[in-house]
């Protein structure tokens, strides 16, 4: 084999191979004697179909499995040859490659390879103190969310309007004119005045404001031509709610009695104390973030070196596709006349994060490599059940849908672990100054 590199760029190669005449001759041979001992042709045995005639009927489905077989193989020795560590491959199509028997064949690639470069100082990465800690107004603040989530929602008897933080039970509808627009049954919502919370798209919390049982507000809304349901776009409706009943909150006495109600606690001290250990606890978490990311900046900013555009692209299209999956998990009542996002204005926008999250992998893998930090079968078991947690499904699942991905999903799995593997040792061994 004849190998010929050409450098196109910091991480881009163009790469010609000539494979050698008498083994395109040998895969042609080879070729034919398989066909040969596969196809029936009239008039002769199994195996005894001549050279000739085989050639003269099936001579561009051998070419094209003799290029399938030799490109392969070629191209691995190639990288082998001169050291690549490709990350894509642009082999132009079969079609475009003559191959003859008796000659030799000749193909060029382009190839993107992993940038080399040299690991800067990771260990002892110096970190600025994180000083916060759970102030009192903090822990006051936590007991109160605690109470709220603990209040009764109980009939308003007063004779009064509705005021903020009351509830209101609502029966609503949607109207064109006077007429129910087609499709829209009527709904009931339960909503905290206050809370701005969309009602079929639309907030009605200033309309509800002293507003008593039996009421009816009624709110224009405005839907843009290029809504997504056709049924509204371009037209005027009008949010037609009525009170069935307004409702307000009671809530409980912060005392030794209330805490002994959510546990085994014999004093509101007791709680405060449980309730100031858990806040403690996502602090500590809030802080190792922190210093990770300081870490991960400080990663990007001590490297500098060209990263391969297939990873960026390949990062960017994942990033792109992260905003349109959180888009389409909106209802249309979160996002009214929410516009689909555009695509441009996004690459845009996510490209520069793109290239330093792409630069960061390849520095936290290089890391990896030089500490001998590897991904095992329990690392992966141990991702799956975290993942399970968060979703609120059996892990086995969750391996089940990794495994469905196929090879590229699972590898792309592990790449990850083992960078929060390499990330959480660079932030092992930083120094947090004092």
């Amino acid at each position: 084999m004849k190998l010929e590199v050409t450098e196109l760029g910091p991480v881009q190669r163009a790469v010609k191979i000539e494979v050698p005449a008498d083994d395109v001759t040998k895969r042609f041979d080879e070729a034919y004697a398989d066909l040969n001992r596969q196809v029936r042709i009239p008039g002769f045995r199994p195996g005894r179909a001549p050279r000739s005639l085989l050639e003269q009927r099936y001579a561009k489905s051998v070419e094209e499995d003799v290029l399938r077989s030799i490109i392969p193989d070629y191209y691995q020795r190639a990288m082998k040859e001169a050291g690549f560590t490709p990350v894509s491959v642009d082999i132009p199509p079969l079609e475009r490659i003559k191959i003859k028997k008796g000659l030799p064949l000749v193909f060029t690639t382009t190839v993107e390879i992993k940038p080399t470069f040299e690991l800067r100082e990771y260990k002892g990465i110096t970190l600025k103190q994180d000083k916060r800690s759970i102030t009192d107004e903090e822990l006051d603040k936590a007991m109160q969310v605690i109470r709220q989530q603990h209040a009764q929602i109980e009939i308003l008897m007063a004779d009064r309007g509705m005021a903020e933080d009351d509830y209101a039970q609502l029966h609503v509808e949607m109207l064109e004119g006077s007429t129910p627009v087609s499709g829209a049954a009527p709904e009931n919502h339960l909503v905290r005045v206050g809370d701005k919370t969309p009602v079929l798209g639309v907030a009605l919390d200033e309309a509800l404001l002293g507003k008593k049982k039996g009421d009816v507000v009624d709110v224009p809304q405005d839907y843009p031509a290029e809504y997504a349901d056709a049924r509204l776009a371009g037209k005027t409706v009008t949010i037609r709610a009525q009170v069935q009943e307004v409702k307000t909150r009671v809530l409980p006495e912060l005392d030794d009695e209330f805490a002994k109600d959510l546990g085994d606690y014999k004093t509101l001290d007791e709680l405060r104390e449980k309730v100031k250990a858990q806040l403690e606890q996502g602090l500590q978490r809030d802080v190792e973030e922190t210093y990770k990311d300081a870490c991960m900046k400080r990663l990007v900013d001590l490297h500098h070196f060209d990263v391969p555009e297939s990873l960026v692209q390949r990062e960017l299209e994942a990033m792109i596709r992260g905003a349109q999956e959180q888009q389409r998990r909106m209802t249309w009542a979160e996002a009214p006349g929410q516009a689909p996002l555009d695509t441009r204005k996004l690459r845009e926008e996510f490209l520069p994060k793109a290239k330093e999250r792409v630069k960061l992998g390849l520095v936290l893998d290089a890391i990896a490599e030089k500490e001998g930090i590897t991904v095992i079968e329990a690392d992966v078991e141990q991702e799956c059940r975290m993942m399970a947690r968060g979703l609120k499904i059996d892990p086995a699942e969750v391996m089940k849908i990794l495994a469905s991905g196929g090879r590229e999903t699972v590898d792309d799995f592990k790449s990850r672990i083992l960078a929060d593997k390499a990330l959480q040792f660079v932030y092992q061994k930083a120094i947090i100054q004092m």
